[in-house]
């Protein structure tokens, strides 16, 4: 993944890694933040209709690390608007780098902030919200699929909503939802992503301001035991669903909810925390944790322990960064291949019926094409109810289209989008290509690759996009 590192994204955001911390409301404060734009990360405090005095304490703990490239988080549907004009006069007055935003679409909140020269990050659940989050003058979306948790925006699953969000807009996007490993970065990287935000994969860091029974709870879970509900609803708009942990609570084996006679499960510096409310569990406070909003994404089965930030996103790096062996093989011939001298002969490449350098750099063009269309196709047909976005057949194709785009990056600035390709008519195009090919590792690789998708890759139809509730 290093040599493919999105410089729009590391250029507008200021990090070294295109992973950036979620704007979690209670979760990702000044320690999180620190911690992971430190490891080479970005990070959003999550500061949803926290007090200004919080906001700028916050931030000043930030930058009493030495970190100037970091953002805030806020959400206008959540907050009243009192409180709203203050954290944004608050935000101005600190010249904020970048604020994220989410829920209601709020033009004229993004033209305030852009205006100010605020680098204006707008997460979305569709492509059309992507599309008036950059009207309005976002430099970058964030495209949610519904296996997020906390606070879901749209029904869309990341695999069949990330490809629309990327074709909707010309400005970076990055991917949320459920993300947790390498081979999540890998592949919505392939599918288009320029990023990933992170969010529960965080959340069990040291450094989190999730209460220790929240964490514990993380190390437990795995992705089917995430539901997405609107049980948790006091606090925000009627209707919003969030994906938690199941509980009696999610379960609605308490009961349903009667604003005349609220009941108190916790507290916090002297605030009452209700039963149903959008609270999740805080170092701060004290209560019935287990009937809180335990907010967790699909990506929770990867958690196996409560680590520094700093060590998951090397994890999650170190992870990326391993390459198929036949794409590593195809990766070191192209290199061999833009070297000259490496196939001069007496005879030329058109005479012995081989393909020439540039005839082989417009079929790999072609090639990559296809095998991002074959991904998209891929990634669609294997999505499944509370479960991780990318199945094993898309990471795994997602890595041999990584390993490839990393040899040849001018094939894939210029191929061009394709609608839809099966697996047949990739394995059609390998078996003309690979028989004109010099006999070195590039024909190996991909030899390989065909193999691969003979073994492993049915033929299912190409399939269009649709909603699908979680």
């Amino acid at each position: 993944m290093t040599d493919r590192a999105p410089s729009r994204i590391l250029s507008l955001l200021g990090c070294r890694h295109p992973l950036v911390l979620a704007g979690m409301g209670g979760v990702a404060r000044s320690e999180l933040v620190a911690a992971v734009s430190e490891a080479g990360g970005f990070g959003f405090l999550g500061m949803v209709r926290e007090p200004p005095a919080l906001i700028r304490r916050e931030v000043e703990a930030v930058r009493r690390r030495g970190i100037e490239r970091f953002g805030v988080n806020i959400i206008p549907a959540a907050t009243d608007r009192l409180l709203l004009e203050q954290q944004v006069d608050t935000i101005l007055e600190l010249e904020v780098p970048a604020v994220a935003l989410f829920w209601d679409f709020d033009a004229a909140l993004v033209r305030r902030l852009t205006d100010a020269g605020i680098c204006v990050v707008y997460q979305v659940g569709s492509a059309a919200e992507a599309a008036a989050a950059r009207d309005a003058g976002a430099a970058i979306v964030i495209a949610q699929g519904c296996e997020a948790g906390g606070h879901v925006r749209g029904t869309i699953p990341l695999a069949r909503l990330l490809p629309d969000v990327v074709a909707a807009v010309d400005i970076p996007v990055l991917a949320a939802g459920g993300l947790a490993r390498g081979d999540d970065l890998v592949t919505a990287t392939a599918l288009g992503a320029e990023g990933v935000v992170l969010g529960t994969a965080l959340m069990a860091a040291e450094e989190s301001f999730a209460h220790q029974y929240h964490k514990q709870r993380l190390l437990l879970a795995a992705a089917s035991d995430t539901l997405l509900t609107d049980t948790f609803h006091i606090n925000w708009p009627i209707g919003a669903r969030v994906r938690v942990l199941s509980s009696a609570v999610a379960a609605g084996e308490r009961g349903p909810d009667a604003p005349d006679r609220r009941v108190v499960i916790g507290e916090e510096d002297g605030r009452p925390i209700y039963l149903f409310s959008t609270d999740s569990p805080l170092r701060s406070m004290t209560g019935d944790f287990e009937s809180m909003a335990l907010y967790a994404g699909t990506g929770v089965g990867s958690i196996s322990a409560i680590r520094p930030a700093a060590d998951i996103i090397g994890a999650l790096l170190a992870e990326a960064d391993t390459a198929p062996i036949g794409a590593a093989a195809a990766r070191d011939a192209a290199n061999e291949l833009a070297s000259p001298v490496c196939y001069i002969g007496e005879m030329s490449g058109a005479y012995v019926g081989q393909l020439e350098a540039g005839e082989i750099a417009e079929e790999m063009t072609k090639l990559l094409g296809e095998l991002q269309a074959l991904l998209r196709n891929v990634a669609g047909h294997e999505v499944a109810r509370n479960a991780p976005p990318f199945g094993p057949r898309s990471k795994a194709l997602a890595r041999w289209l990584a390993g490839l785009a990393s040899a040849w990056p001018q094939s894939v600035a210029a191929s061009q989008h394709i609608e839809a390709v099966g697996a047949g008519i990739l394995q059609d195009h390998l078996g003309r290509l690979i028989p004109r090919l010099p006999d070195n590792d590039l024909r190996t690789g991909l030899s390989e690759l065909r193999a691969w998708i003979n073994d492993t890759c049915d033929q299912p139809q190409p399939q269009a996009p649709t909603p699908e509730p979680a």
